[in-house]
């Protein structure tokens, strides 16, 4: 009998653990390509714990529905937080050079405050990212009008966009990450697009300090489809002051010329010459004036150098002062570089003023949907939307 309950237990643990292995393999991020030796050198803490999800009730809506708030934990101790309103990353906590770790994203106090923040902080944004001229596009002949929610064109999915639902969501947890899956069923029809898409889109944080976001989709009928995930960053920390000092290097040689509505224009313009050349670390502040926009700032979308749908290295960003920094890899062709130029310290803007934060956010061209010669945004039934994006936080 002894030895029976022996071998039963020895057969759980076996599984457990075989299981285990299964999900890291198949979440395995170290074998990218793009890893550089000089990561992770001050960010790794020792430590015995493995990555731990937990959960709670956040809170309902303005409408009466639940919201759930999820903690994850690394290895490490570093902390990231997600809410199912939106998809939303609430929190993400990294140490600077001296171990110290702070919230390094803008974010909420509480739901009321991500409802009535008009920034989109944190959130899982689509249908289709960015702008849409004038909130009109066609496929195949068949003309679709979305609404105008950035006069005069069409923003990030419309008035209620995914980062304004509801979204369904199971934690995610193994030897080498932690983190939580997110899907949801936007209808057919839902905010003037077409198709029926089934969408999802997993966070995950990884016990080497990676952040990733990866987003699928699947449609019954043909649409358009663009989704990012839009954090602000502040790698000091989020009420640290401006982002100016931050240092900014993107792989690019290109970017979108665009409009006065911010509207690209077809031409992809050199950045040598201009306020947009980052090629080599400049300060996110110091030509500012030489962009040309009111209020002053960047709300541009770079075309990232060699793009083929691989993972590819973005852009490098480091704050002298705390001494952290981030790296952005990506499989999506275009990186929109914000400068939180209209953040005015009100409740739309959760409070912050102007430059508080940036955002980089990986994604396809704006105005895809009417710009034949950008890289197409189209999904076809029986095709998978698949886009990826890893962050990678190293210290100096």
């Amino acid at each position: 009998m002894i030895q029976s309950t022996r071998f039963a237990c020895f057969s759980v643990t076996f599984l457990i653990v075989f299981v285990g292995i299964s999900w890291s393999t198949s979440h395995d991020l170290s074998s990218n390509n793009t890893t550089s030796p000089t990561f992770y050198s001050k960010m790794r803490t020792p430590s015995a714990a493995l990555p731990k999800v937990t959960q709670r009730p956040y809170g309902k809506t303005a409408d009466g529905k639940a919201v759930t708030e999820f903690t994850c934990r690394n290895s490490a101790g570093n902390v990231m937080k997600l809410i199912t309103y939106g998809a939303t990353m609430t929190s993400l906590e990294i140490p600077d050079r001296n171990g110290k770790r702070e919230n390094i994203i803008l974010t909420c106090p509480d739901l009321e405050g991500f409802e009535k923040c008009q920034s989109y902080f944190g959130g899982s944004v689509g249908r289709f990212c960015n702008r849409i001229a004038k909130g009109k596009f066609s496929i195949n002949g068949q003309p679709y009008e979305l609404a105008v929610n950035n006069a005069p064109n069409h923003l990030h999915g419309g008035i209620k966009g995914f980062d304004k639902v509801i979204w369904d969501a199971k934690p995610r947890e193994a030897a080498d990450a932690a983190g939580v899956y997110f899907e949801y069923v936007s209808a057919d029809g839902e905010e003037g697009y077409p198709g029926q898409l089934k969408v999802s889109v997993e966070y995950l944080l990884t016990n080497e300090n990676e952040m990733t976001v990866e987003f699928r989709a699947t449609t019954n009928k043909m649409t358009v489809v663009n989704l990012t995930n839009h954090n602000y960053w502040n790698l000091g920390g989020h009420n640290s002051g401006t982002i100016l000092d931050h240092q900014l290097k993107v792989e690019a040689d290109k970017f979108l010329e665009v409009d006065e509505t911010l509207i690209p224009t077809g031409v992809l313009a050199d950045v040598v010459g201009t306020p947009l050349n980052f090629q080599t670390f400049r300060k996110m502040g110091e030509r500012l004036d030489q962009v040309g926009s009111d209020p002053k700032g960047y709300d541009h979308c770079f075309a990232i150098r060699d793009y083929d749908g691989s993972m590819r290295l973005a852009a490098v960003v480091k704050d002298a002062k705390s001494g952290r920094g981030m790296e952005i890899h990506t499989t999506q062709p275009g990186l929109q570089f914000y400068t939180g130029n209209f953040l005015d310290g009100g409740d739309g803007s959760g409070g912050y003023q102007q430059y508080s934060a940036f955002c980089l956010e990986t994604q396809h061209y704006p105005d895809s949907p009417n710009q034949p010669d950008f890289p197409s945004t189209l999904l076809a039934p029986g095709d998978e939307y698949v886009q990826k994006t890893i962050h990678r936080f190293f210290g100096e």
